[in-house]
């Protein structure tokens, strides 16, 4: 391992990096807006914006890489996001927020895209599971660090602001130094949601409904922390409960999901998260339950999305996983547009525990449609299905793909390898 990341670690820090500024501006957003007094629906409004940037901008990126190169593309990108996060404490009007989340969001997307298509190139089919699944491990880390960085300073003040641009303009120096000229990136067409869900119903489904999971546990999270009364401090411990989760369930669940039936892990994994979510309502606004919730429910969430991912390539030819994975990452962005929405809805309604009230529904939905699937269609033996894709939800195209292909060779060589005598 220590011999693959000598090769990629430089990256690696600069994503590090760039984690560190995005994570501490999710959070700024729900703190701050909080004390300008925006509504729950304004900050869903908000929250959403950033989605449709960033689903915006995984379909255009690569357009442009192909026209004037990486390089340019990054530094471009680069520049916007900083300057983005930069004005955000200069004009705090929900509508100014709305369009910055959207640039942010757009910069962001190709930010991931074309550094992803560079560790991509840096890796060789031997050793890229092991990149990505340090690629991985750099983005959870970076959103972690970020909430223990939200300490230092004061929401209410524009120094959070600035240091959050200051981390993403340092980190594209070790990208840029570091990265060599690769080919133009290219991205599957999406498979068209009629094709994806006529294919795998379960996955097209279950993604778009994680997709509203996850847009609402990063982004009406500390809006929910700011309604309850929490401290900036409780709030950024919270949301990196969320990411800590993911961290430690990841592995687990991945090993499971090579060895049984990936319907009903996904069954059980959605039932924990909506029983977690659960608790969060009931057990009202104690610190420790809370902290507990959001360790289990975003713990389930990272995964979940794997599986999906990993399920749906269980049914499909090889030549088909590309074309999958982009119609999945589309889809999954509409849920990330839709769930904010409706959360903040359900919050200015019923108050700030309708975040938890939604999330728990919609873990149960997940739940209930897996156990139906289960009685539409026979399971694969666990030998016949790919290997788990260590993917996270803000991944692009780009990884996707990558680690679709990596996890088909891997689960083909595993099966000759064990079919010799």
């Amino acid at each position: 391992m220590i011999k693959v990341l000598s090769g990629v670690w430089v990256l690696l820090l600069g994503i590090v990096l760039i984690m560190l500024g995005n994570g501490m501006h999710f959070t700024l957003i729900g703190l701050r807006g909080g004390i300008e007094g925006f509504s729950s629906t304004a900050l869903a409004v908000i929250t959403s914006g950033y989605f449709i940037g960033f689903l915006s901008g995984a379909r255009v990126t690569p357009q442009l890489i192909r026209k004037v190169g990486h390089v340019r593309v990054f530094a471009a990108l680069g520049s916007f996001m900083s300057a983005g996060l930069i004005a955000f404490p200069l004009v705090t009007e929900p509508w100014a927020w709305t369009l910055l989340r959207l640039i942010v969001g757009f910069c962001m997307s190709g930010v991931y895209v074309t550094a992803e298509s560079w560790l991509n190139h840096a890796a060789s089919n031997e050793t890229r599971g092991k990149v990505l699944s340090a690629y991985m491990i750099a983005q959870t880390l970076g959103i972690i660090g970020a909430q223990g960085l939200l300490t230092l300073g004061d929401a209410g003040t524009s120094t959070l602001f600035i240091g959050a641009s200051i981390l993403v303009s340092i980190s594209f120096a070790p990208i840029l130094l570091s990265a060599t000229p690769v080919p133009a990136v290219e991205v599957a067409r999406p498979m068209s949601l009629r094709t994806l869900f006529g294919n795998a119903p379960l996955s097209t489904v279950g993604i778009f409904l994680l997709g509203s999971v996850y847009a609402t546990q990063s982004g009406m999270g500390p809006v929910f922390g700011s309604q309850i009364g929490l401290t900036a401090p409780q709030i950024s411990l919270f949301i990196a409960m969320l990411f800590a989760g993911a961290l430690v369930l990841q592995y687990p669940i991945g090993w499971l999901s090579d060895q049984m039936d990936r319907r009903r892990l996904i069954f059980g994994a959605a039932v924990i998260g909506a029983a977690a979510c659960a608790m969060g309502w009931l057990m009202g606004g104690g610190v420790g339950a809370l902290l507990g919730a959001a360790f289990v429910a975003g713990g389930v969430t990272t995964p979940l999305y794997a599986l999906f991912l990993a399920f749906t390539n269980d049914s499909l030819s090889a030549e088909d996983m590309p074309a999958a994975s982009g119609g999945l990452v589309f889809t999954f962005g509409l849920g990330a547009i839709a769930g904010p929405l409706v959360t903040g809805w359900a919050m200015q309604r019923i108050g700030p525990h309708g975040f938890w009230l939604v999330l728990a529904a919609t873990f149960g939905v997940i739940a209930l449609y897996a156990l139906y699937r289960m009685t539409q269609r026979e399971a694969l033996p666990p030998e016949e299905t790919e290997s788990y894709l260590n993917v996270l939800p803000t991944s692009s195209p780009v990884a996707v793909e990558a680690a679709g292909t990596w996890a088909a060779e891997h689960a083909e060589a595993e099966r000759e390898s064990s079919a010799q005598p």
